[in-house]
């Protein structure tokens, strides 16, 4: 079985950053988790972004933040997973590495203020505004650079970071959830595996628990303590996620987007719609 964590980028233990374009028919589809820090520009490509208790989309101009050791997946939209699709992805990440930055430099007293950047292990932010531009734009410039330009860049996106205020939106919590190990990992990979592949359909608590080789109630606890929600919830946020991408990118009735995103009943649609994105589909739509 393929080890998905604990991740480990390509580059040498004396480099700061690692500059990386990703470009191809989807984005890498394991849950993962790695000790650089990243920051990451969706050129483009759509789909679900997943990181510990936070059930989201990404899109073209997205620009993400994670922290150390962060567990997380950009999963493409199936679209994107069918054999005659012609349908790419690209993004841009940038992966900074604390501990060579610690060892050589963290003592040199203007440096001190990276030390905050440790309280955002296990994290995901985004940024928006005028913080995400400045650090798209960076990140354009970033391939063409080499040596102590690069660094001087590098430096540049942290400051943006550390300055970014409230358009730096937390999007997980951390706490307990902080990090897999890779047993819990591999378990956790094949259990979102299953649950994307199968999100609008009828799953059932014993067909995921058989997934993760485990018993109902040893699932429920694995899960819940790793993803602070209920399989069941977790499960409604992935349907009412994609219900709000049917409502904004096509003509589809509210009732046959419910049916599609796996509801059989319009009115529990209606009301757990109205719980999790806190509006109405109809609401939505407008």
């Amino acid at each position: 079985m393929e080890k998905i964590i604990s991740f480990q980028i390509p580059k040498s233990r004396r480099e700061f950053v690692r500059y990386q374009e990703d470009r191809g028919p989807h984005f890498y589809d394991k849950l993962h988790q790695h000790p650089q820090w990243q920051l990451t520009v969706i050129v483009e490509g759509s789909g679900q972004f997943l990181s510990g208790d936070y059930v989201g989309r990404f899109q073209p101009g997205d620009v993400f933040f994670l922290g150390e050791n962060a567990p997380h997946v950009f999963r493409s939209d199936p679209a994107y997973f069918e054999g005659n699709s012609n349908l790419e992805v690209a993004g841009n990440t940038i992966f900074f590495d604390f501990e060579v930055l610690e060892n050589a430099l963290l003592p040199v007293e203007e440096l001190q203020s990276l030390r905050r950047f440790r309280e955002f292990s296990g994290l995901c932010f985004q940024l928006q505004g005028e913080s995400a531009s400045k650090i798209k734009e960076a990140v354009n410039q970033f391939g063409g650079t080499q040596g102590l330009q690069r660094f001087q860049v590098a430096i540049s996106l942290l400051y943006v970071l550390e300055q970014a205020g409230s358009s730096l939106q937390q999007l997980n919590r951390g706490g307990r959830l902080l990090g897999l190990s890779e047993k819990d990992g591999s378990r956790m990979d094949r259990v979102m595996q299953f649950v994307l592949a199968h999100r609008f359909q009828k799953i059932t608590l014993a067909e995921v628990a058989e997934e993760a080789h485990l018993s109902k109630e040893a699932f429920c606890r694995f899960f819940k303590l790793r993803t602070r929600k209920t399989f069941t919830d977790y499960l409604l946020h992935l349907r009412i996620n994609e219900a709000q991408k049917l409502l904004q990118e096509t003509d589809l009735s509210i009732s046959e987007i419910g049916y599609r995103v796996g509801f059989e009943n319009l009115s529990y649609f209606n009301r757990s719609f109205k719980r999790i994105a806190g509006m109405t589909p109809r609401e939505v739509r407008r």
